[in-house]
């Protein structure tokens, strides 16, 4: 062990001998080479000859990509490779010295420029160290961050894709002196640090050469392709779900009732959020003539909301239709009422599928006749109905509205219940009241016996009011001996009753019809809720599927 101890220390002052004279020998090169070498001229032995420069671009990062300003920022790592003739050297002469390294100053450089520079600072690559070779070889590498102008087309943003041109190329010298070529078909991408946004797919070299009109020699020059892919996932999520969600609320505007007030607000509501994210989009995009794909949606969006409210406000104005409104058409009742109703499942309380609007009608015909329930019939016989029927019938009365064209004379039996024969009571106490409350009706109409001057199957000859023309509008008769004059102890009031109990009646009835005339036009207008709301369904499902079906 002692005796390798000094093999170890001789290896060693070996090595600090040879590089202190290889240093020793660089220094006397570099003071060689740079005896009588000027950086200011091309070196090349014969100036009718051009100098060949090499490129090659590796592409480390795509720091941002603006698409308002147009503007591409990278940064790239920029080899150029040349031959110097005045910088050999006889490495046998120099210790085998065959590689230096020395500040880029100190010799010539070609001057490649980035052509479609957008930065306000023009200076070039970083002054980095240069190496040189025995046989003249000078390698150059230098980093860059550049800012190159790029055709943006977001007309199918976000799912669009870019072409962003970097194209160097020899400010001063045209091609007869110095000639560009490729190191590689294209763009080194073995380095490069993957982007949040951009995906790069590649970077596809060309050599140009283009006659400029203020000169006629050539001027050869490099571009470079990046091919980038926008990652449109950020963008689904936070542009186009949020729109495809919002515009799923306009059709459910028809399903809000007329009643809550709330329909209108729905759909502003709706258009405003659009709005907001329709300048989110437009901030970020060139104000281009091209549309983004998603502003066209947004746009078409919008459209439809804005026509979603304008038929909302017209279908309440057919909600809200009063007692001044003419009546529904024959033709909007069968084609809305009887058979749209039933293809889009709108009904009425009580009403299903399975029932016809014939037995509505019926129905409700006989909830006419029998709306007001008596305890007795004017015949004296006992009613079918009891008290609460009759309250049920006064609360929720069935509409039936009858045909302006024709006006039937409706005969009814009248009947009388205690509230009326009290009412009837107080205009003289003791006078018309029995002693049993009923009203008394003379000789003729006595309680327990048939009344032989009133039978049953003729008119009785004290009812003058039978005799009279019918009137144009729906009327009122009263079954015989009633109200009967004939023989009774109420002359002179009985006609004037009868009349008043008429226009009661008939008043009753025409609001009867205007109510029916109403629940119509609502009907009509819920058939015309749910119809749009259909349509507008398909239509924001078919917009949907063809706007994300044109991205490429």
């Amino acid at each position: 062990m002692r005796k390798m101890v000094p093999v170890i220390c001789l290896a060693m002052l070996l090595l600090e001998v040879a590089h202190s004279a290889q240093g020793r020998y660089a220094q006397k090169l570099l003071n060689d080479l740079m005896e009588n070498y000027s950086s200011a001229l091309r070196p090349v032995e014969d100036t009718d000859k051009a100098l060949n420069v090499t490129l090659q671009i590796t592409l480390s990062q795509i720091k941002d990509m603006d698409e308002r300003n147009q503007v591409l920022i990278a940064y790239l790592w920029i080899r150029q490779t040349w031959y110097d003739t005045y910088l050999k050297w006889n490495k046998e002469d120099y210790d085998g010295l065959e590689v230096i390294r020395i500040p880029s100053s100190l010799v010539w450089r070609p001057d490649l420029v980035l052509y479609n520079k957008a930065d306000d600072d023009f200076s070039g690559p970083m002054d980095t160290n240069v190496v040189l070779r025995y046989n003249g070889e000078i390698t150059w590498d230098a980093p860059a961050i550049t800012k190159s102008s790029c055709v943006v087309d977001v007309s199918y943003f976000p799912f669009d894709s870019q072409e962003c041109n970097l194209t160097f190329g020899s400010w001063t010298y045209n091609g007869n002196q110095v000639d560009i070529s490729m190191a590689m078909n294209s763009g080194d991408l073995s380095d490069f640090v993957e982007n949040v946004e951009w995906e790069c797919h590649g970077m596809p070299a060309t050599k140009n050469v283009i006659m400029y009109g203020c000169c006629s020699d050539p001027y050869p020059d490099i571009t470079y392709t990046v091919l980038l892919q926008r990652r449109s996932s950020f963008y689904i999520f936070n542009l186009l779900l949020p729109c495809f969600l919002i515009s799923f609320l306009a059709p459910l505007g028809f399903y809000l009732p007329a009643d809550s007030g709330e329909k209108v607000s729905l759909g502003v509501t709706v258009l405003l959020a659009l709005t907001v994210f329709q300048l989110m989009v437009a901030e970020s995009m060139p104000p281009s003539e091209s549309v983004p794909l998603i502003g066209k949606y947004y746009i078409a969006t919008m459209t439809m909301i804005t026509a979603s409210t304008a038929l909302t406000i017209f279908i309440m104005n057919i909600h809200f239709c009063g007692a001044e409104a003419k009546p529904v058409p024959h033709w909007a009742k069968v084609l809305i009422i009887d058979y749209m109703s039933k293809i889009f499942f709108v009904y009425e309380v009580g009403e299903n599928c399975a029932s016809s609007p014939s037995s509505s009608s019926s129905h409700s015909n006989q909830d006419d006749f029998h709306h007001v329930s008596p305890k007795v019939q004017a015949n004296g016989k006992p009613g079918g109905h009891s008290r609460r029927e009759e309250q049920k019938g006064h609360r929720y009365p069935r509409p039936q509205t009858p045909k302006p064209q024709h006006h039937p004379r409706v005969k009814v039996q009248h009947h009388i219940i205690r509230e009326e024969r009290n009412h009837l009571s107080s205009y003289a106490p003791g006078k018309y009241e029995g002693s049993n409350g009923n009203i008394p009706m003379g000789d003729c109409c006595k309680k327990d016996q048939k009344v032989p001057c009133c039978p049953e199957d003729q008119k009785p000859p004290c009812c003058p009011e039978d005799q009279k023309p019918p009137a144009p509008g729906p009327t009122v008769t009263f079954g015989p001996c009633v109200f009967c004059s004939h023989g009774s102890g109420i002359p002179g009031v009985d006609a004037k009753l009868v009349r008043n109990v008429e226009y009661i009646a008939n008043c009753f009835r025409e609001q009867r019809a205007t109510c029916a005339k109403g629940a119509e036009w609502k009907k009509v207008a819920k058939v015309m809720d749910r119809f749009f709301m259909w349509i507008f369904f398909v239509m924001v499902f078919l917009m949907s599927i063809l706007i994300i079906g044109r991205a490429p």
